[in-house]
Protein backbone atom coordinates (compact mmCIF):
# COMPACT_ATOMS: atom_id res chain seq x y z
CA UNK A 1 0.00 0.00 0.00
CA UNK A 2 1.38 3.52 -1.00
CA UNK A 3 0.33 6.43 0.67
CA UNK A 4 -1.92 8.13 -1.33
CA UNK A 5 -4.05 4.91 -2.45
CA UNK A 6 -7.66 5.67 -1.54
CA UNK A 7 -9.59 3.13 0.69
CA UNK A 8 -12.84 1.66 -0.84
CA UNK A 9 -15.33 -0.74 0.92
CA UNK A 10 -17.43 -3.13 -0.66
CA UNK A 11 -20.21 -5.38 -0.28
CA UNK A 12 -22.82 -5.39 2.67
CA UNK A 13 -24.04 -2.17 4.46
CA UNK A 14 -23.11 -1.25 8.10
CA UNK A 15 -25.74 -1.60 10.61
CA UNK A 16 -25.77 -2.38 14.82
CA UNK A 17 -25.22 -5.90 14.15
CA UNK A 18 -22.27 -7.41 15.71
CA UNK A 19 -21.10 -4.39 17.34
CA UNK A 20 -19.06 -5.64 20.41
CA UNK A 21 -18.81 -9.19 18.56
CA UNK A 22 -14.97 -8.98 19.35
CA UNK A 23 -15.39 -8.00 22.87
CA UNK A 24 -18.36 -10.44 23.48
CA UNK A 25 -16.27 -13.23 22.10
CA UNK A 26 -14.19 -12.03 24.67
CA UNK A 27 -15.54 -12.05 28.15
CA UNK A 28 -17.83 -14.56 30.10
CA UNK A 29 -21.59 -14.61 28.72
CA UNK A 30 -23.96 -13.58 31.04
CA UNK A 31 -27.80 -12.26 31.26
CA UNK A 32 -26.56 -9.30 30.67
CA UNK A 33 -24.58 -9.95 27.67
CA UNK A 34 -25.23 -7.79 24.60
CA UNK A 35 -27.69 -9.09 21.67
CA UNK A 36 -26.53 -6.95 18.77
CA UNK A 37 -23.10 -9.12 18.58
CA UNK A 38 -24.24 -11.42 16.20
CA UNK A 39 -24.07 -10.54 12.91
CA UNK A 40 -26.76 -10.86 10.45
CA UNK A 41 -25.92 -12.48 7.54
CA UNK A 42 -26.73 -12.11 3.53
CA UNK A 43 -25.86 -14.69 1.25
CA UNK A 44 -26.39 -12.79 -1.64
CA UNK A 45 -24.22 -10.29 -1.03
CA UNK A 46 -21.62 -12.11 0.16
CA UNK A 47 -21.60 -14.00 -3.31
CA UNK A 48 -22.09 -10.70 -5.26
CA UNK A 49 -18.92 -9.61 -3.52
CA UNK A 50 -16.68 -12.28 -3.93
CA UNK A 51 -17.16 -12.97 -7.54
CA UNK A 52 -16.84 -9.05 -8.09
CA UNK A 53 -13.41 -9.70 -5.94
CA UNK A 54 -11.43 -12.26 -7.91
CA UNK A 55 -12.81 -9.77 -11.45
CA UNK A 56 -11.54 -6.72 -9.66
CA UNK A 57 -8.20 -8.82 -8.93
CA UNK A 58 -7.66 -10.15 -12.09
CA UNK A 59 -7.81 -7.05 -13.43
CA UNK A 60 -5.23 -5.72 -10.78
CA UNK A 61 -7.66 -3.02 -9.50
CA UNK A 62 -6.44 -3.45 -6.45
CA UNK A 63 -3.23 -3.67 -4.62
CA UNK A 64 -4.19 -4.90 -0.82
CA UNK A 65 -7.39 -6.76 0.22
CA UNK A 66 -8.62 -7.97 3.70
CA UNK A 67 -11.94 -8.81 5.22
CA UNK A 68 -13.97 -6.62 8.06
CA UNK A 69 -14.22 -9.30 10.29
CA UNK A 70 -13.92 -8.63 14.23
CA UNK A 71 -13.55 -4.96 15.00
CA UNK A 72 -14.98 -3.79 11.57
CA UNK A 73 -13.15 -1.10 9.57
CA UNK A 74 -11.18 -0.64 13.04
CA UNK A 75 -9.24 -3.63 12.58
CA UNK A 76 -9.09 -4.03 8.71
CA UNK A 77 -7.93 -0.58 8.15
CA UNK A 78 -6.00 -0.13 11.53
CA UNK A 79 -3.79 -3.61 9.93
CA UNK A 80 -3.82 -2.32 6.22
CA UNK A 81 -2.48 1.48 7.54
CA UNK A 82 0.48 -0.33 9.04
CA UNK A 83 1.89 -0.96 5.73
CA UNK A 84 1.66 2.29 4.39
CA UNK A 85 2.17 4.36 7.79
CA UNK A 86 -1.52 5.81 8.26
CA UNK A 87 -4.91 6.49 7.22
CA UNK A 88 -7.69 9.26 7.53
CA UNK A 89 -11.36 8.09 7.24
CA UNK A 90 -14.34 9.57 6.15
CA UNK A 91 -17.06 7.63 8.14
CA UNK A 92 -19.80 9.49 6.61
CA UNK A 93 -19.02 8.10 3.63
CA UNK A 94 -19.98 4.91 4.69
CA UNK A 95 -23.15 3.28 3.44
CA UNK A 96 -25.42 2.44 6.21
CA UNK A 97 -28.29 -0.59 6.49
CA UNK A 98 -30.20 2.33 8.80
CA UNK A 99 -29.97 6.28 9.90
CA UNK A 100 -28.87 6.68 13.42
CA UNK A 101 -25.39 4.68 14.07
CA UNK A 102 -22.77 6.86 15.94
CA UNK A 103 -19.19 7.65 14.27
CA UNK A 104 -17.68 5.04 17.03
CA UNK A 105 -20.46 2.53 16.09
CA UNK A 106 -19.91 2.55 12.18
CA UNK A 107 -15.96 2.15 13.03
CA UNK A 108 -16.07 -0.68 15.18
CA UNK A 109 -19.35 -2.88 13.61
CA UNK A 110 -18.52 -6.40 12.18
CA UNK A 111 -21.86 -6.26 10.11
CA UNK A 112 -20.76 -9.33 7.40
CA UNK A 113 -20.07 -9.35 3.96
CA UNK A 114 -17.73 -6.60 3.73
CA UNK A 115 -14.16 -5.61 2.51
CA UNK A 116 -11.41 -3.23 2.32
CA UNK A 117 -9.16 -2.44 -0.56
CA UNK A 118 -6.28 0.09 -1.09
CA UNK A 119 -6.88 1.30 -4.74
CA UNK A 120 -4.60 3.36 -6.57
CA UNK A 121 -5.98 6.45 -7.42
CA UNK A 122 -5.41 6.27 -11.19
CA UNK A 123 -7.69 2.87 -10.93
CA UNK A 124 -10.68 4.10 -8.73
CA UNK A 125 -12.69 4.97 -11.67
CA UNK A 126 -12.22 1.46 -13.00
CA UNK A 127 -12.68 0.14 -9.68
CA UNK A 128 -16.29 1.41 -9.04
CA UNK A 129 -17.65 1.40 -12.40
CA UNK A 130 -16.58 -2.23 -12.17
CA UNK A 131 -18.39 -2.48 -8.77
CA UNK A 132 -21.92 -0.91 -10.19
CA UNK A 133 -21.91 -3.29 -13.17
CA UNK A 134 -21.51 -6.05 -10.68
CA UNK A 135 -24.33 -4.92 -8.59
CA UNK A 136 -21.95 -4.48 -5.22
CA UNK A 137 -21.92 -1.15 -3.22
CA UNK A 138 -18.41 0.44 -3.07
CA UNK A 139 -17.89 3.52 -1.32
CA UNK A 140 -14.88 5.78 -1.70
CA UNK A 141 -13.77 6.08 2.56
CA UNK A 142 -10.50 8.58 2.39
CA UNK A 143 -6.99 7.23 1.68
CA UNK A 144 -3.75 5.69 3.07
CA UNK A 145 -0.96 8.21 4.48
CA UNK A 146 2.23 7.87 5.91
CA UNK A 147 2.32 10.51 8.46
CA UNK A 148 1.99 7.38 11.39
CA UNK A 149 -1.29 8.53 12.31
CA UNK A 150 -4.87 6.15 12.53
CA UNK A 151 -7.04 9.33 11.58
CA UNK A 152 -11.37 9.06 11.47
CA UNK A 153 -13.34 11.65 10.54
CA UNK A 154 -17.22 12.47 11.18
CA UNK A 155 -18.22 15.50 8.98
CA UNK A 156 -15.28 17.36 9.16
CA UNK A 157 -14.35 16.64 12.72
CA UNK A 158 -11.70 14.22 14.03
CA UNK A 159 -13.28 11.93 15.92
CA UNK A 160 -10.22 9.30 16.37
CA UNK A 161 -6.47 9.68 16.28
CA UNK A 162 -4.17 7.36 17.54
CA UNK A 163 -0.24 7.19 16.29
CA UNK A 164 0.40 3.80 14.42
CA UNK A 165 2.97 2.50 17.13
CA UNK A 166 0.20 3.03 19.74
CA UNK A 167 -2.51 1.43 17.71
CA UNK A 168 -0.17 -1.69 17.10
CA UNK A 169 2.55 -1.95 19.92
CA UNK A 170 0.48 -0.25 23.09
CA UNK A 171 -1.47 -3.25 24.57
CA UNK A 172 0.58 -4.88 26.91
CA UNK A 173 1.51 -8.53 26.39
CA UNK A 174 -0.09 -10.94 29.35
CA UNK A 175 2.54 -12.24 31.96
CA UNK A 176 0.35 -15.94 32.36
CA UNK A 177 1.00 -18.78 34.46
CA UNK A 178 -0.16 -22.61 33.33
CA UNK A 179 0.08 -25.39 35.45
CA UNK A 180 -0.37 -28.97 34.06
CA UNK A 181 -1.64 -31.68 36.40
CA UNK A 182 -2.67 -34.80 34.62
CA UNK A 183 -5.89 -35.95 35.54
CA UNK A 184 -7.42 -39.57 36.80
CA UNK A 185 -10.49 -40.50 36.13
CA UNK A 186 -12.48 -43.52 37.13
CA UNK A 187 -12.21 -47.31 35.17
CA UNK A 188 -15.07 -49.60 34.58
CA UNK A 189 -14.93 -52.74 36.86
CA UNK A 190 -12.32 -54.96 36.51
CA UNK A 191 -13.62 -58.23 33.82
CA UNK A 192 -17.00 -55.89 32.97
CA UNK A 193 -16.57 -57.43 29.64
CA UNK A 194 -17.65 -60.38 31.08
CA UNK A 195 -21.21 -58.82 31.87
CA UNK A 196 -21.92 -57.09 28.87
CA UNK A 197 -24.21 -57.61 25.81
CA UNK A 198 -22.14 -56.57 23.13
CA UNK A 199 -24.96 -56.69 20.83
CA UNK A 200 -27.39 -54.42 22.66
CA UNK A 201 -24.61 -52.09 23.60
CA UNK A 202 -23.78 -51.71 19.97
CA UNK A 203 -27.23 -50.63 18.93
CA UNK A 204 -27.69 -48.43 21.90
CA UNK A 205 -24.08 -46.90 20.30
CA UNK A 206 -26.35 -46.18 16.90
CA UNK A 207 -28.48 -43.79 19.28
CA UNK A 208 -25.53 -41.73 20.62
CA UNK A 209 -26.03 -38.30 19.41
CA UNK A 210 -22.46 -37.82 18.59
CA UNK A 211 -22.77 -40.98 16.16
CA UNK A 212 -26.69 -40.97 14.89
CA UNK A 213 -27.70 -40.10 11.50
CA UNK A 214 -27.39 -36.54 11.08
CA UNK A 215 -29.34 -36.55 7.86
CA UNK A 216 -32.50 -34.86 8.87
CA UNK A 217 -30.69 -31.75 9.80
CA UNK A 218 -28.40 -31.64 6.86
CA UNK A 219 -31.25 -31.70 4.68
CA UNK A 220 -32.02 -28.55 5.75
CA UNK A 221 -29.30 -26.70 3.83
CA UNK A 222 -28.77 -26.70 0.30
CA UNK A 223 -25.35 -28.29 -0.33
CA UNK A 224 -26.14 -28.58 -4.22
CA UNK A 225 -25.51 -24.56 -5.16
CA UNK A 226 -24.24 -24.82 -8.71
CA UNK A 227 -23.98 -28.57 -8.72
CA UNK A 228 -20.10 -28.45 -8.11
CA UNK A 229 -20.61 -31.51 -5.87
CA UNK A 230 -18.63 -35.03 -6.57
CA UNK A 231 -19.34 -36.62 -3.04
CA UNK A 232 -22.03 -35.11 -0.78
CA UNK A 233 -22.84 -35.18 2.64
CA UNK A 234 -24.24 -38.74 2.25
CA UNK A 235 -23.96 -41.40 0.02
CA UNK A 236 -24.58 -44.96 -1.11
CA UNK A 237 -27.74 -46.78 -2.48
CA UNK A 238 -30.18 -44.51 -1.19
CA UNK A 239 -27.73 -41.25 -0.57
CA UNK A 240 -28.49 -41.84 3.17
CA UNK A 241 -24.88 -43.04 4.34
CA UNK A 242 -22.38 -40.29 6.12
CA UNK A 243 -19.63 -38.97 3.74
CA UNK A 244 -16.01 -38.87 5.71
CA UNK A 245 -15.48 -35.86 3.39
CA UNK A 246 -17.38 -33.38 0.76
CA UNK A 247 -15.33 -32.92 -2.27
CA UNK A 248 -16.61 -30.50 -5.22
CA UNK A 249 -15.55 -29.66 -8.88
CA UNK A 250 -15.23 -25.71 -9.07
CA UNK A 251 -14.28 -25.96 -12.43
CA UNK A 252 -16.59 -27.80 -15.35
CA UNK A 253 -13.63 -28.04 -17.94
CA UNK A 254 -10.86 -29.44 -15.45
CA UNK A 255 -10.85 -32.91 -12.95
CA UNK A 256 -9.36 -31.56 -10.35
CA UNK A 257 -11.58 -30.89 -7.54
CA UNK A 258 -11.46 -29.68 -3.66
CA UNK A 259 -11.83 -31.75 -0.30
CA UNK A 260 -13.03 -30.35 2.80
CA UNK A 261 -13.28 -32.55 5.77
CA UNK A 262 -13.45 -31.80 9.76
CA UNK A 263 -12.17 -33.48 13.02
CA UNK A 264 -13.46 -32.81 16.53
CA UNK A 265 -13.08 -35.01 19.74
CA UNK A 266 -14.03 -32.69 22.30
CA UNK A 267 -14.60 -35.54 24.53
CA UNK A 268 -10.73 -36.25 24.92
CA UNK A 269 -10.18 -32.99 26.49
CA UNK A 270 -11.41 -34.43 29.76
CA UNK A 271 -8.35 -36.27 29.94
CA UNK A 272 -5.78 -34.74 27.73
CA UNK A 273 -6.24 -31.53 25.32
CA UNK A 274 -2.58 -32.81 23.42
CA UNK A 275 -3.89 -36.30 22.24
CA UNK A 276 -7.73 -34.25 22.00
CA UNK A 277 -5.72 -32.28 19.38
CA UNK A 278 -3.91 -34.48 17.65
CA UNK A 279 -7.09 -37.21 17.25
CA UNK A 280 -9.11 -34.18 15.86
CA UNK A 281 -6.41 -33.35 13.54
CA UNK A 282 -5.84 -36.77 12.34
CA UNK A 283 -9.95 -37.56 11.78
CA UNK A 284 -9.70 -34.54 9.17
CA UNK A 285 -6.76 -35.98 7.64
CA UNK A 286 -7.74 -39.48 7.44
CA UNK A 287 -11.37 -38.60 6.77
CA UNK A 288 -9.88 -36.48 3.30
CA UNK A 289 -7.62 -40.03 2.46
CA UNK A 290 -10.66 -41.56 2.54
CA UNK A 291 -12.05 -40.31 -0.19
CA UNK A 292 -8.76 -39.94 -2.47
CA UNK A 293 -6.67 -36.60 -1.03
CA UNK A 294 -2.99 -37.19 -0.38
CA UNK A 295 -1.21 -35.89 2.33
CA UNK A 296 0.98 -32.89 1.33
CA UNK A 297 -1.63 -31.67 -0.76
CA UNK A 298 -3.34 -30.79 2.16
CA UNK A 299 -3.93 -27.69 4.37
CA UNK A 300 -5.51 -26.96 7.42
CA UNK A 301 -7.83 -24.48 10.20
CA UNK A 302 -7.59 -24.68 13.40
CA UNK A 303 -10.87 -23.05 15.25
CA UNK A 304 -10.36 -23.17 18.98
CA UNK A 305 -13.55 -22.79 21.55
CA UNK A 306 -11.65 -22.83 24.93
CA UNK A 307 -13.25 -21.95 28.20
CA UNK A 308 -11.25 -18.84 30.02
CA UNK A 309 -8.28 -19.84 30.01
CA UNK A 310 -6.88 -16.67 32.59
CA UNK A 311 -6.74 -17.44 36.49
CA UNK A 312 -8.96 -15.02 38.11
CA UNK A 313 -11.88 -15.37 40.80
CA UNK A 314 -14.31 -16.06 38.82
CA UNK A 315 -11.57 -19.03 37.37
CA UNK A 316 -9.78 -20.41 39.88
CA UNK A 317 -8.80 -23.62 37.81
CA UNK A 318 -7.35 -20.76 34.52
CA UNK A 319 -3.46 -22.48 35.47
CA UNK A 320 -5.10 -25.68 34.50
CA UNK A 321 -7.28 -24.26 31.43
CA UNK A 322 -3.97 -22.87 30.40
CA UNK A 323 -2.06 -25.30 30.37
CA UNK A 324 -4.84 -27.78 28.82
CA UNK A 325 -4.20 -24.90 25.78
CA UNK A 326 -0.62 -25.10 25.90
CA UNK A 327 -0.86 -28.96 25.47
CA UNK A 328 -3.01 -28.32 22.55
CA UNK A 329 -0.53 -26.00 21.34
CA UNK A 330 2.13 -28.04 21.19
CA UNK A 331 0.51 -31.08 19.44
CA UNK A 332 -1.02 -28.53 16.55
CA UNK A 333 2.93 -27.80 15.95
CA UNK A 334 4.08 -31.14 16.35
CA UNK A 335 1.08 -33.03 13.56
CA UNK A 336 1.13 -30.06 11.36
CA UNK A 337 5.26 -30.58 11.31
CA UNK A 338 4.59 -33.88 10.82
CA UNK A 339 1.89 -34.44 8.49
CA UNK A 340 3.57 -31.27 6.46
CA UNK A 341 0.45 -29.40 6.90
CA UNK A 342 0.34 -25.64 6.86
CA UNK A 343 -2.42 -23.98 9.15
CA UNK A 344 -3.60 -21.18 6.91
CA UNK A 345 -5.67 -20.13 8.83
CA UNK A 346 -8.01 -20.06 12.09
CA UNK A 347 -10.17 -18.94 15.33
CA UNK A 348 -9.91 -18.45 18.56
CA UNK A 349 -12.18 -17.93 21.10
CA UNK A 350 -11.40 -18.14 24.97
CA UNK A 351 -14.07 -17.16 26.99
CA UNK A 352 -16.68 -19.89 26.40
CA UNK A 353 -17.82 -19.41 29.88
CA UNK A 354 -21.85 -18.62 30.94
CA UNK A 355 -22.37 -17.11 34.22
CA UNK A 356 -25.57 -16.44 36.08
CA UNK A 357 -25.19 -15.57 39.60
CA UNK A 358 -22.45 -17.83 41.46
CA UNK A 359 -23.24 -20.57 38.76
CA UNK A 360 -20.45 -20.89 35.92
CA UNK A 361 -20.55 -22.94 32.90
CA UNK A 362 -17.75 -23.73 30.82
CA UNK A 363 -17.26 -25.74 27.62
CA UNK A 364 -15.07 -28.58 27.44
CA UNK A 365 -11.60 -27.11 25.53
CA UNK A 366 -12.64 -28.06 22.06
CA UNK A 367 -10.68 -27.65 18.86
CA UNK A 368 -12.32 -28.34 15.42
CA UNK A 369 -9.65 -28.78 12.65
CA UNK A 370 -10.37 -28.25 9.00
CA UNK A 371 -8.89 -30.00 5.91
CA UNK A 372 -9.08 -28.48 2.34
CA UNK A 373 -6.95 -30.22 -0.47
CA UNK A 374 -6.33 -30.44 -3.82
CA UNK A 375 -8.01 -34.13 -5.78
CA UNK A 376 -6.30 -34.40 -9.00
CA UNK A 377 -8.69 -36.32 -10.62
CA UNK A 378 -12.29 -36.38 -9.25
CA UNK A 379 -13.15 -39.43 -11.37
CA UNK A 380 -10.91 -41.60 -8.90
CA UNK A 381 -12.36 -40.71 -5.36
CA UNK A 382 -14.64 -43.16 -3.68
CA UNK A 383 -17.25 -43.21 -1.23
CA UNK A 384 -17.72 -44.96 2.11
CA UNK A 385 -20.71 -47.29 1.22
CA UNK A 386 -20.30 -51.23 0.66
CA UNK A 387 -20.67 -51.68 -2.91
CA UNK A 388 -21.37 -55.59 -3.71
CA UNK A 389 -21.61 -58.91 -2.36
CA UNK A 390 -18.51 -60.90 -2.09
CA UNK A 391 -16.11 -57.79 -1.87
CA UNK A 392 -13.66 -58.32 0.70
CA UNK A 393 -13.57 -56.49 4.14
CA UNK A 394 -9.86 -55.47 5.61
CA UNK A 395 -8.91 -53.06 8.01
CA UNK A 396 -5.95 -50.58 8.00
CA UNK A 397 -4.37 -49.04 10.90
CA UNK A 398 -4.01 -50.97 14.57
CA UNK A 399 -6.36 -51.38 17.40
CA UNK A 400 -5.45 -51.17 20.86
CA UNK A 401 -6.85 -50.66 24.11
CA UNK A 402 -8.14 -46.81 24.14
CA UNK A 403 -11.00 -46.46 25.46
CA UNK A 404 -10.80 -43.53 27.34
CA UNK A 405 -12.86 -41.02 26.85
CA UNK A 406 -14.39 -42.91 24.08
CA UNK A 407 -18.55 -43.20 23.30
CA UNK A 408 -18.70 -46.47 25.30
CA UNK A 409 -17.40 -45.49 28.32
CA UNK A 410 -19.93 -42.83 28.12
CA UNK A 411 -22.14 -45.43 27.64
CA UNK A 412 -21.18 -47.28 30.98
CA UNK A 413 -20.95 -43.63 32.78
CA UNK A 414 -17.23 -43.46 33.77
CA UNK A 415 -14.42 -42.07 31.50
CA UNK A 416 -11.40 -43.88 32.01
CA UNK A 417 -7.58 -42.67 30.88
CA UNK A 418 -6.57 -44.51 27.90
CA UNK A 419 -7.17 -41.36 25.61
CA UNK A 420 -6.52 -42.61 21.94
CA UNK A 421 -2.61 -41.53 20.90
CA UNK A 422 -1.49 -40.84 17.58
CA UNK A 423 1.87 -42.43 15.68
CA UNK A 424 2.13 -39.90 13.11
CA UNK A 425 5.10 -41.47 11.61
CA UNK A 426 3.21 -44.72 11.00
CA UNK A 427 0.05 -42.85 10.38
CA UNK A 428 1.50 -40.94 7.35
CA UNK A 429 2.81 -44.14 6.27
CA UNK A 430 -0.58 -46.03 6.08
CA UNK A 431 -2.18 -42.54 4.29
CA UNK A 432 -0.20 -42.53 1.52
CA UNK A 433 -0.16 -46.44 1.16
CA UNK A 434 -3.90 -45.97 0.80
CA UNK A 435 -3.44 -42.81 -1.67
CA UNK A 436 -1.32 -44.65 -3.91
CA UNK A 437 -4.36 -48.08 -3.81
CA UNK A 438 -6.98 -45.77 -4.47
CA UNK A 439 -5.10 -43.76 -7.43
CA UNK A 440 -4.07 -47.04 -8.49
CA UNK A 441 -8.15 -47.70 -8.37
CA UNK A 442 -7.95 -50.90 -5.92
CA UNK A 443 -9.99 -49.86 -3.48
CA UNK A 444 -13.77 -49.83 -3.83
CA UNK A 445 -14.79 -47.95 -0.89
CA UNK A 446 -12.91 -46.64 2.25
CA UNK A 447 -14.63 -45.39 5.95
CA UNK A 448 -12.40 -44.22 8.69
CA UNK A 449 -12.97 -45.46 12.40
CA UNK A 450 -13.80 -42.19 14.93
CA UNK A 451 -16.60 -42.11 17.57
CA UNK A 452 -17.85 -45.51 18.38
CA UNK A 453 -14.64 -47.35 17.16
CA UNK A 454 -15.18 -50.48 14.52
CA UNK A 455 -18.65 -51.19 14.67
CA UNK A 456 -19.74 -48.40 13.66
CA UNK A 457 -17.85 -47.99 11.25
CA UNK A 458 -18.80 -51.67 9.78
CA UNK A 459 -22.31 -50.82 10.58
CA UNK A 460 -22.20 -47.24 8.28
CA UNK A 461 -20.55 -49.26 5.70
CA UNK A 462 -23.25 -51.96 5.64
CA UNK A 463 -26.42 -49.80 6.08
CA UNK A 464 -25.06 -47.22 3.17
CA UNK A 465 -24.90 -49.96 1.03
CA UNK A 466 -27.96 -51.96 1.80
CA UNK A 467 -25.57 -55.03 2.11
CA UNK A 468 -24.69 -57.42 5.13
CA UNK A 469 -21.06 -58.96 6.32
CA UNK A 470 -19.66 -61.34 7.63
CA UNK A 471 -16.38 -60.33 9.66
CA UNK A 472 -13.99 -62.19 12.25
CA UNK A 473 -12.07 -60.14 14.47
CA UNK A 474 -9.60 -62.52 15.01
CA UNK A 475 -7.24 -61.34 12.40
CA UNK A 476 -7.94 -57.32 13.45
CA UNK A 477 -4.02 -55.93 13.61
CA UNK A 478 -4.02 -55.27 17.06
CA UNK A 479 -1.45 -54.14 20.16
CA UNK A 480 -2.02 -54.38 23.94
CA UNK A 481 -0.94 -52.10 26.71
CA UNK A 482 2.26 -53.90 27.03
CA UNK A 483 3.12 -54.21 23.67
CA UNK A 484 1.95 -57.67 22.29
CA UNK A 485 0.29 -58.35 19.32
CA UNK A 486 -1.28 -61.44 19.72
CA UNK A 487 -5.60 -61.59 18.55
CA UNK A 488 -6.51 -62.61 21.47
CA UNK A 489 -4.58 -59.58 23.43
CA UNK A 490 -7.76 -57.87 23.16
CA UNK A 491 -11.39 -58.45 24.66
CA UNK A 492 -13.76 -58.39 21.98
CA UNK A 493 -15.72 -55.44 23.02
CA UNK A 494 -12.49 -53.63 22.79
CA UNK A 495 -11.57 -54.25 19.59
CA UNK A 496 -15.03 -53.39 18.23
CA UNK A 497 -15.82 -49.91 20.23
CA UNK A 498 -11.91 -48.52 21.20
CA UNK A 499 -11.40 -45.51 19.18
CA UNK A 500 -7.82 -45.87 18.26
CA UNK A 501 -6.93 -43.55 15.50
CA UNK A 502 -5.64 -43.63 11.90
CA UNK A 503 -7.98 -46.61 10.93
CA UNK A 504 -9.94 -47.30 7.80
CA UNK A 505 -13.18 -50.02 6.76
CA UNK A 506 -11.58 -50.50 3.36
CA UNK A 507 -13.85 -53.30 0.70
CA UNK A 508 -11.79 -54.37 -2.00
CA UNK A 509 -13.03 -56.33 -4.90
CA UNK A 510 -11.89 -59.93 -5.26
CA UNK A 511 -9.88 -59.51 -8.60
CA UNK A 512 -7.96 -56.38 -6.68
CA UNK A 513 -7.35 -58.84 -4.01
CA UNK A 514 -3.47 -59.50 -4.52
CA UNK A 515 -2.60 -56.22 -5.86
CA UNK A 516 -4.06 -54.77 -2.68
CA UNK A 517 -2.58 -56.84 -0.29
CA UNK A 518 0.91 -57.12 -2.10
CA UNK A 519 0.50 -52.41 -1.81
CA UNK A 520 0.30 -53.25 1.77
CA UNK A 521 2.48 -56.19 2.68
CA UNK A 522 5.17 -53.93 3.10
CA UNK A 523 4.12 -51.72 5.62
CA UNK A 524 4.51 -52.65 9.16
CA UNK A 525 3.83 -50.51 11.91
CA UNK A 526 6.03 -52.07 15.41
CA UNK A 527 6.43 -54.76 13.69
CA UNK A 528 2.81 -55.82 13.42
CA UNK A 529 1.38 -55.73 9.73
CA UNK A 530 -1.10 -52.80 9.89
CA UNK A 531 -3.84 -54.39 7.64
CA UNK A 532 -5.52 -57.29 7.63
CA UNK A 533 -8.66 -58.90 5.76
CA UNK A 534 -11.37 -59.60 8.32
CA UNK A 535 -14.40 -60.25 6.18
CA UNK A 536 -16.38 -60.35 3.09
CA UNK A 537 -19.86 -57.99 2.07
CA UNK A 538 -22.46 -60.18 1.89
CA UNK A 539 -26.00 -60.23 -0.03
CA UNK A 540 -27.63 -60.05 3.31
CA UNK A 541 -29.10 -57.79 5.76
CA UNK A 542 -27.03 -59.09 8.31
CA UNK A 543 -24.16 -57.67 10.20
CA UNK A 544 -22.46 -60.81 11.54
CA UNK A 545 -19.74 -60.53 13.70
CA UNK A 546 -17.39 -63.33 15.11
CA UNK A 547 -14.10 -63.39 17.24
CA UNK A 548 -12.64 -66.86 16.57
CA UNK A 549 -9.09 -66.03 18.94
CA UNK A 550 -11.51 -65.30 21.74
CA UNK A 551 -14.23 -68.80 21.06
CA UNK A 552 -14.44 -72.07 22.50
CA UNK A 553 -13.15 -74.98 20.07
CA UNK A 554 -16.41 -76.25 20.25
CA UNK A 555 -18.38 -72.78 19.72
CA UNK A 556 -16.10 -71.41 17.11
CA UNK A 557 -18.62 -70.88 14.49
CA UNK A 558 -21.20 -69.11 16.48
CA UNK A 559 -20.99 -65.62 15.76
CA UNK A 560 -20.40 -62.66 18.69
CA UNK A 561 -24.11 -61.20 17.68
CA UNK A 562 -25.45 -60.35 14.26
CA UNK A 563 -27.06 -57.10 13.73
CA UNK A 564 -29.73 -56.92 11.05
CA UNK A 565 -29.42 -53.98 8.68
CA UNK A 566 -33.15 -53.24 9.41
CA UNK A 567 -32.78 -52.89 13.36
CA UNK A 568 -29.77 -50.72 12.90
CA UNK A 569 -31.72 -48.14 10.84
CA UNK A 570 -33.59 -48.04 13.77
CA UNK A 571 -31.27 -46.87 16.76
CA UNK A 572 -29.37 -44.95 14.01
CA UNK A 573 -32.10 -42.64 13.30
CA UNK A 574 -34.26 -42.28 16.30
CA UNK A 575 -32.94 -39.53 18.30
CA UNK A 576 -32.65 -36.80 15.44
CA UNK A 577 -35.68 -38.34 13.22
CA UNK A 578 -38.19 -35.83 11.67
Amino acid sequence: IEPGDRILMAGGRIGKDGIHGATFSSVEMTEASPTSAVQIGDPITQKKLADFLLEARDAGLYRFVTDNGAGGLSSSLGEMARESGGCKIHLEKAPLKYPGLDPWEILISEAQERMSFAVPPENLAAFLDLAQRRGVEASDLGEFSGDGLFEAYFKGKVVCSLTMEFLHEGNPKLHLKARWTPPRHNEPPVNFWASRDLKADALTLLSALNICSKESWVRQYDHEVQGMSVIKPFVGEKADGPSDAAVIRPLYDRKEGLVVSHGIVPRYSDIDCYHMTACALDEAVRNAVAVGARPGQLAGLDNFCWPDPVESENTPDGQYKLAQLVRSNQALYDYCVAYALPLISGKDSMKNDYGRGKDKISVPPTLLFTVIGRIPDVEKTITMDAKAAGDHVYVLGVTRDEMGASEYYRLLGVTGNAVPKVDAVSALALYNRLADAIEQGLVRSAHDCSDGGLFIALAEVCMAGRLGAKVDLASLPVESAVGTFASDALTSGAKLFSESQSRFVITVTPPNRAAFESLFSASAVDGKSAFAHIGDITAGTELEIHDSSRASVNASSAPLFSAGLDEMFVSWRRPLDW
